[in-house]
């Protein structure tokens, strides 16, 4: 893995990903919609385009992946050792508003990255795919993000027995840790709602989840990428536990002493709310992967960031923003 793109640089994992490849001293080419005039994301001391500073070069890219001909002139240009694909439209709302949109940004957008690295004959492309979408093959998804990466999946063995394109996907499951920029997401959102001393609005709070630290997720895309033998396979990434919402909303609470009680039942459940836990033996057998950090460590973690991001802040509203809402 001498020269890795990464699509969706500018996310949550995006960024964590590109921070560590840089230091190993990997040639990183961020590929985001937008260019980012926010370095942090990346590494400090770099301003766009090129950074030759601190080892290996940081290279940034704009493109909308919808486009297949920009796709296509993407690939060719860079032509890298391992495409790590993390570009996607996240949500896990049930609305009839998403069902376009995250068709388009989600399964055109990776099928479209499939079919440029197929043509030119780049090496290994690593999918992220999630524990939301169905196991079963005539399961029903739960979500238009669940029947999205359901059919991305089946675009990726397609795309491999025909094409004999070298695919690993990730499972990723529920991703948490400092810097998560969406607010609407479960664990930053009740942080930030009891730093400003406001009670979080939650649904029951009953649903069981496999929660995993965004470092340990990094970790293991990055033995996706360079793991030999394995197109073809799926790693689960996450913790191997089930912990319900309720216990996690419980123990950030607990870090957090003379804060708002927090309000469950406030909002409705979703329906056909997925409770799985990864496989985490068989991505040690796979990639010798195994996730390091333990949910309380995770969550202390998390805290203390957005705790010192409020403190630093002058007007407190940088990172303790104000309209979130639960959706994990």
């Amino acid at each position: 893995m001498k020269k890795v793109m990464i699509t969706g640089a500018r996310g949550f994992i995006g960024s964590a990903l590109c921070r560590k490849l840089l230091t190993f001293g990997v040639e990183v080419h961020a590929v985001s919609r937008r260019p980012s005039s926010q370095a942090r994301h990346w590494r400090s001391g770099s301003a766009g385009g090129v950074d030759q500073g601190a080892g290996a070069p940081l290279v940034q890219w704009t493109a909308d992946l919808v486009e297949l001909e920009a796709v296509r002139a993407l690939t060719k240009t860079i032509r890298p050792d391992v495409t790590i694909h993390l570009a996607s439209q996240v949500t896990g709302s049930r609305s009839l508003h998403y069902v376009v949109p995250v068709l388009q940004n989600n399964l055109l957008a990776t099928v479209n990255l499939l079919t440029a690295s197929s043509e030119c004959g780049a090496n290994r492309v690593v999918l992220a795919g999630s524990f939301e979408e169905p196991d079963e093959m005539d399961g029903v998804p739960c979500s238009p993000y669940a029947a999205a990466k359901w059919a991305v999946s089946g675009y990726a063995r397609m795309f491999g027995a025909l094409y004999q394109s070298p695919i690993v996907t990730a499972k990723i499951y529920m991703v948490y840790g400092p810097d998560q920029p969406d607010q609407t997401k479960l664990v930053p959102y009740v942080i930030t709602s009891l730093l400003r001393g406001d009670a979080p609005k939650l649904s029951s709070g009953t649903r069981v989840v496999d929660w995993v630290f965004v470092d340990d997720v990094v970790d293991g895309l990055i033995g996706c990428g360079q793991t030999p033998g394995i197109e073809g396979c799926t790693v689960e990434l996450g913790s191997g536990v089930l912990t319900s919402i309720r216990d996690v909303v419980a123990q950030l609470s607990g870090l957090m002493p003379n804060v708002a009680r927090p309000q469950f039942g406030v909002l409705p459940d979703r329906p056909f709310e997925r409770s799985q836990k990864a496989d985490i033996s068989r991505s040690y057998e796979l990639i010798g992967w195994r996730p390091h950090t333990r949910l309380p460590e995770g969550l202390a973690r998390t805290v203390d960031w957005y705790r010192a991001q409020c403190e630093a802040s002058s007007n407190g509203r940088d990172v303790c923003c104000d309209d979130a809402r639960d959706v994990a």
